[in-house]
């Protein structure tokens, strides 16, 4: 427990207590001038939304694969999966046996068209003709000025500045695996609380006595807090509350946490001009991964695949 309590909480009110973690995000627009909003819908980057379905028979440990007559070998599907992580193995080996034909299949398209190697910084021969052949054959459409405004216009209510929260803590502090100490952190926490509907002004007091956060050293202030700077499933509890004593503990994966936010700043919308380029930036994403998905299906459609079913398109290849 030695990265700290990952509240965001600061030492002196300057929003943080000592925790080296960041709270992670999945698509999210880079801030804005200290804004925040949330990401645009981005088209899913697979090369099919067919359920995932194998041909192959349960005697077999690895389906037989093939790509134009290629074989996927047994031994490059147990290799690549390791980068697939599922819920079962058979989802694991389908997704494993997907992403290593549509890598033949980019391979073959690089072999046929004699695309010519420019290898940039960081990419090794493989990665820089995929590059090269997607560069050549998927034509992406440029966002212009009116789509980005026009998102904005229908989607005023993503686009604000992040609330402030000036919060205090009470940490009782317990490891995320270990369920009687989290029940009884949990029981003690719920005993401070109704101790501080009674006596209000104890709450520094109780923070020296009880918290396991440095910020007890300041009554258990944190300072101001904004998104991004706590762990998120305390983030995501934290900014629902109402200014006040919360009725109830917060759990994170440090402990149980006593809660009082002293003053609540709601965000501020954004005008068009901070929020344009963050804007056409995610949209522009969202165009090129609904290119690269029908790229994939259109060699698909025209490639001899056996072994496992994928979506793929029926119109050729542009030579």
């Amino acid at each position: 427990m030695s990265g700290g309590c990952g509240c965001g909480g600061g030492k002196g009110g300057s929003g943080g207590c000592g925790s080296s973690k960041k709270a992670e995000a999945v698509l999210d627009i880079a801030p804005v001038a200290a804004a925040q909003f949330e990401a645009l819908p981005v088209e899913p980057a697979a090369a099919d939304d067919a359920p995932a379905q194998l041909i192959a028979s349960s005697e077999q440990e690895w389906p037989i694969v093939s790509v134009n007559e290629v074989l996927i070998t047994p031994e490059a599907m147990a290799q690549e999966l390791q980068y697939h992580p599922a819920e079962s193995r058979e989802e694991a080996v389908f997704l494993a046996a997907r992403a290593l034909v549509i890598r033949e299949l980019l391979q073959q398209r690089i072999t046929e068209l004699g695309v010519s190697l420019e290898i940039g910084a960081g990419e090794n021969e493989e990665e820089a003709a995929t590059r090269l052949l997607l560069e050549r054959e998927v034509k992406v459409p440029q966002c212009d000025e009116e789509s980005s405004l026009r998102y904005y216009e229908n989607n005023r209510g993503r686009f604000h500045s992040a609330p402030l929260l000036a919060v205090r803590h009470i940490l009782l502090e317990c490891a995320p695996d270990d369920a009687e100490a989290r029940s009884l952190a949990q029981a003690q926490a719920q005993i401070l609380l109704e101790r501080l509907a009674e006596f209000p002004g104890s709450f520094a007091e109780l923070s020296v006595k009880y918290s396991a956060c440095p910020s007890k050293a300041q009554g258990g202030s944190l300072g101001q807090i904004s998104k991004g700077q706590t762990v998120p499933e305390l983030e995501r509890q934290l900014f629902t509350l109402a200014p006040g004593l919360a009725g109830k503990p917060l759990e994170s994966r440090y402990g149980w946490h006593v809660i009082s936010v002293d003053q609540r700043i709601e965000g501020m919308p954004l005008p068009y001009e901070v929020v344009s380029t963050a804007i056409r930036t995610q949209l522009q994403q969202g165009v090129w991964q609904k290119a690269l998905v029908q790229y994939l299906q259109t060699l698909i459609g025209a490639a001899d695949i056996r072994g496992i079913h994928l979506q793929g398109a029926d119109s050729p290849l542009v030579q």
